[in-house]
């Protein structure tokens, strides 16, 4: 299916529609859209030229297809005027599904890692002169952009797991970097994500490649009945990295693989030059300045319980003498209940954690779940460990306690919400 001239986008804002706008004008389309709230991808679209309206905003006549985000329900006021008018629509996945289709795509899946490894891997085929087309789940410092613009021929694009997006794609290289239980509003148990992560490999065609670590006691069982050759990622040389943390170093090294299986003509030696000079993206352990006392601010994605507890492990091993401070906004009432106890795990493993409201994205409130539950969760394992967590009502009283923190400390603002612009106001 050939994408028609004029498309309008809802959710236009978010990550990967971000990034699929930015593709849709770069090969033609006549593309603009809306979005609930202004952010710095928007502006970064606008910036490129792609209009882009704040809330419900009117979807123009000649529209040809709606493409909207997940977090864009049915009932959404675009989306049902589309249905009375007659307009096709196509989810995200759906629509980077169809323009992939006839490219060789390059896929990186897995519960962590995907947007650094996906970062890392466009920018070592683009230097190597490979010109990827790359969607990528986070604005690359190195291209400034969630976007590579390269041939249609080759893409590069991070997969998602969550309602078996990953299955409309079709990669001829298929990265898999970890899997763990998340997105527990779909998936009821490990073995159900096992299963779409199976369906995933299977699909892979012969002559492909499957990127990943097949001794490790979760990935092992969905490869059991692939046609593709499977890489051992784990054991590729990457040399010294501008980023911090183990977690990163596995990531150089899936990424390193990948390009390899993908231009098997590529120096390695060049690669890890490449991965060196990579500045890693937005969100992503980012530094953001120092508070007025001089504590150290940087903002990190981390929403799993493991992408907690490893970014804290390495702010740790990089900071060794600073108080590790983290302001944590929970994503999600079904992964913070589902996952409280690891997650409470994680926060304690800080000298000292702020807990926010939970932030509800596509989900109605559950009583059942809190800050305030999750903050004393965490607590009784810090009574133990000398450090403390507490639950807070609102931004503003989070950056107020922020504020008071002085040169000895670093703080995190973590969270797959807004939790980022708590870090831009108390940062100078």
């Amino acid at each position: 299916m050939v994408l028609p001239s004029r498309i309008y986008m809802v959710g236009i804002g978010g990550i990967g529609m971000s990034a699929l706008a930015q593709f849709l004008a770069h090969t033609g389309h006549d593309v603009s859209g809306e979005d609930r709230d202004d952010s710095p991808v928007v502006a970064m679209l606008r910036k490129k030229g792609i209009e882009v309206a704040i809330g419900r905003a009117d979807m123009p006549e000649d529209t040809r297809l709606l493409v909207y985000s997940d977090a864009v329900p049915e009932s959404n006021g675009t989306r049902m005027r589309a249905k009375e008018t007659g307009v096709p629509q196509m989810s995200y996945f759906e629509a980077l599904g169809e323009v992939s289709k006839k490219a060789r795509t390059i896929a990186i899946a897995g519960t962590h890692g995907k947007t650094t490894t996906t970062g890392m891997l466009a920018k070592i085929l683009v230097d190597a002169g490979a010109q990827p087309t790359a969607i990528i789940g986070s604005i690359v410092r190195d291209f400034s952009s969630n976007f590579v613009a390269g041939s249609p021929d080759v893409f590069v694009i991070e997969a998602c797991e969550y309602r078996d997006h990953i299955l409309k794609l079709s990669p001829e290289i298929l990265v898999i970097t970890n899997i763990e239980l998340d997105h527990t509003d779909y998936f009821p148990d490990l073995a159900a994500l096992q299963q779409t992560f199976r369906t995933a490999a299977e699909k892979v065609p012969a002559h492909g490649a499957i990127i990943t670590n097949p001794e490790d006691a979760t990935i092992a069982p969905v490869l059991k009945n692939v046609r593709a050759r499977i890489i051992d990622y784990t054991h590729m040389a990457v040399g010294s990295l501008k980023l911090i943390g183990e977690f990163n170093r596995m990531n150089a090294r899936a990424a390193l693989a990948a390009a390899h299986a993908a231009e098997p003509k590529l120096s390695l030696e060049a690669g890890v030059k490449s991965l060196s000079e990579f500045q890693g993206s937005w969100r992503r352990f980012e530094y953001r300045g120092e508070t007025p006392l001089g504590a150290l601010v940087y903002d990190d994605y981390a929403h799993h319980p493991t992408a907690i507890a490893k970014t804290i492990e390495a702010a740790r091993e990089k900071f060794p003498d600073k108080n590790i401070i983290v302001a944590f906004h929970p994503h999600l009432y079904s992964r913070t209940k589902s996952l409280l106890h690891e997650f409470a795990a994680a926060l304690a493993t800080a000298d000292e954690a702020l807990v926010a409201p939970i932030y509800a994205a596509r989900e109605e409130p559950d009583p059942a779940v809190s800050s305030d539950i999750l903050a004393a969760a965490a607590q009784k394992i810090n009574d133990r460990a000398g450090g403390r967590v507490t639950a807070l009502d609102s931004f503003d009283t989070i950056r107020d306690k922020l504020l008071s923190f002085g040169s000895d400390s670093l703080i995190i603002t973590m969270g797959a919400g807004d939790i980022y612009k708590v870090a831009e106001q108390i940062a100078d």
